[in-house]
């Protein structure tokens, strides 16, 4: 004969809640205290301007140079001029100061040939600071 298992009702495992809780909030509070905060910008190497640097230099926006091309002609500033005299205009700018900048302005009606001649000036005068908008 065969024998029958019993099977024996045990009460489903109940893990109590309150204990853990109270386990992890220690170990939070363990690590926030023993942890050491590293300041990352006392270890990169940052050249920071010093306060009294900035108090000497008034603050004036930079000068900007706007070169418009139109499908007619150029203009600096607002005024009417040729390729050549617009050529020496931008050498004598790069003489005075390579790092301003140069705002060139093209129409949807002007040629890409003129701004490629604006932009091969600028890089032979040494200019650098160069911005191109599209106008409408």
């Amino acid at each position: 004969m065969a024998r029958k298992k019993r099977k024996v009702d045990m009460p489903p495992a109940d893990l109590p809640m309150t204990p853990m809780i109270d386990v992890v909030f220690q170990l939070l509070i363990y690590f926030l205290v023993t942890i050491h905060p590293v300041d990352v910008v006392t270890h990169l190497d940052v050249f920071r301007p010093s306060p009294e640097a900035k108090k000497d230099k008034p603050d004036t926006p930079p000068k900007m140079i706007r070169v418009t091309i139109f499908s007619d002609g150029f203009s600096i500033n607002e005024r009417p001029v040729d390729l050549a005299e617009l050529d020496k205009l931008l050498v004598k700018l790069a003489g005075i100061d390579k790092t301003q900048t140069i705002l060139i302005m093209a129409t949807a009606l002007s040629p890409h040939e003129k701004l490629v001649q604006v932009l091969d000036m600028c890089a032979k005068s040494g200019l650098v600071n160069l911005s191109v908008v599209s106008m409408n």
